[in-house]
C-alpha cells in the first residue's frame, strides 16, 4: 500500500503491486481503528488488516453494516488516479485542485436552492447536513435561497465559510454525537461543542441573540437564525 487518499466520504489506499486500490466508506456507523494484534475482535468486526512488520492492525468495524471495504480499479481523473466507482464524485473544497470558479458558475446556472447544491456530491463533496447548516450560518444565507439569485461574491464568501467550518472541525477532531464517531485511535471529536446552529433550537444565536429555529427539510432538519438568515420570499406563480 502507498499513501492514503480521500474524496468526499471515501478513503482509499492505492496498492503498490497493481492498478487497484482498497477503498472504504464508513456509512452511518463504520470505524477504521488501529488496534493491538492481540486485542479482542468485538461483535462488529468486519475486516482485519495485518501488516508485514507484525505491529498494530487496521480493523474495519461497523455496527449497522451500511459501510464497506472493497477493491476497485484506479482510473485517470485529469489530475491523478481515482477509484472508478467514485469517479463521478466531485472534489471537496479542501482539495487543492477544487475549481472554485467552475463550481460557482455551475451553481448559478442551476434551478435549485443553495443547501441542496451544497449536499450534491456531483458538484462538491464532503458536505453533510451539519456542516452545510454551519457554513450557511457563517455566510448569513438561508438554505432555501435560490442559487440563481446569489452573486458570485456571495458564493465566494460561502466557500470561504465552508472551508473555515471544515478547518475548525478538523482541528477539533470532527463532530462526535456518540461512541460510533471516533478517529483511528478511538478518540471522539469535540466540534459539536462549537456548533453555532445545528442542534441549537431555541438557543440564542451567537451573532445576534435571536432564538435558533429548527425546520423540517428533506426528511432531515435545518437549523438557522431567522434574523441573520432571512427566509427568502416565495415568488408568485
Amino acid at each position: 500500500m502507498t499513501s492514503a487518499q480521500r474524496r468526499g466520504k471515501y478513503l482509499w489506499l492505492p496498492l503498490d503491486d497493481g492498478p487497484d486500490a482498497l477503498i472504504a466508506h464508513l456509512g452511518m456507523s463504520g470505524q477504521l481503528l488501529i488496534t493491538e494484534p492481540g486485542s479482542p475482535p468485538g461483535p462488529h468486526l468486519r475486516a482485519r488488516f495485518r501488516f508485514s512488520d507484525g505491529g498494530r492492525e487496521l480493523r474495519f468495524v461497523d455496527q449497522r453494516t451500511f459501510g464497506g471495504v472493497h477493491l476497485d480499479e484506479l482510473v485517470p481523473d485529469g489530475v491523478g488516479l481515482v477509484p472508478a466507482g467514485i469517479a463521478h464524485i466531485a472534489r471537496d473544497p479542501m482539495d487543492e485542485h477544487f475549481d472554485d470558479a467552475g463550481w460557482i458558475s455551475s451553481v448559478r446556472r442551476r434551478q435549485t436552492t443553495i443547501k441542496r447544491a451544497l449536499l450534491d456530491q456531483s458538484g462538491i463533496s464532503g458536505v453533510g447536513n451539519i456542516y452545510a447548516d454551519e457554513a450557511l450560518w457563517r455566510a448569513q444565507l438561508h438554505g432555501d435561497r435560490p442559487t440563481g439569485s446569489l452573486s458570485r461574491p456571495r458564493l465566494v464568501l460561502l466557500l470561504a465559510a465552508l472551508r473555515e467550518v471544515f478547518a475548525d472541525a478538523l482541528a477539533a477532531g470532527g463532530t462526535s454525537f456518540d461512541a460510533l464517531y471516533v478517529n483511528v485511535n478511538g478518540e471522539s471529536g469535540y466540534f459539536g461543542r462549537s456548533l453555532n446552529t445545528y442542534g441549537r433550537q431555541g438557543e440564542p444565536c451567537p451573532r445576534c441573540g435571536r432564538a435558533i429555529v429548527r425546520a423540517r427539510w428533506m426528511n432531515r432538519s435545518s437549523y438557522f437564525c431567522p434574523n441573520c438568515q432571512r427566509v427568502p420570499r416565495r415568488r408568485s406563480p
